[in-house]
């Protein structure tokens, strides 16, 4: 459990670093420029956007489980409870709502 709090103030480093990091190339440049100018480099963010998010939605799902008492992974595959599937449900739902609105701006 130890591992926790360092991971967090882990996340919570590198999300201040990147808003750094973004503030001094729109200081820079006057805009933070991402616009794809051809297809394959649209293609490519999309992607790259794609994974992110999928990879930032399992991650809160696992530290919805973790932070939770029981094992909600547990409860629905031998279990099949239809309750905590849909409670599982909610959460990503939630979770990638959270993200898509964090990558729009």
């Amino acid at each position: 459990m130890k591992r926790i709090p360092l991971l967090l103030l882990l996340a919570l480093l590198a999300t201040t670093t990147l808003h750094a990091a973004a503030g001094e190339a729109s200081a820079e440049s006057g805009a933070w420029d991402i616009q794809p100018h051809t297809l394959g480099r649209a293609l490519l963010y999309m992607l790259l956007f794609a994974v992110s998010g999928i990879v930032i939605a399992i991650a809160g799902y696992k530290l919805f489980d973790l932070f939770t008492p029981g094992d909600l992974h547990k409860e629905i595959i031998e279990k099949q409870n239809v309750a905590a599937a849909v409670v599982a449900g909610a959460i990503v739902l939630g979770i990638c709502i959270i993200i898509a609105a964090a990558m729009i701006g």
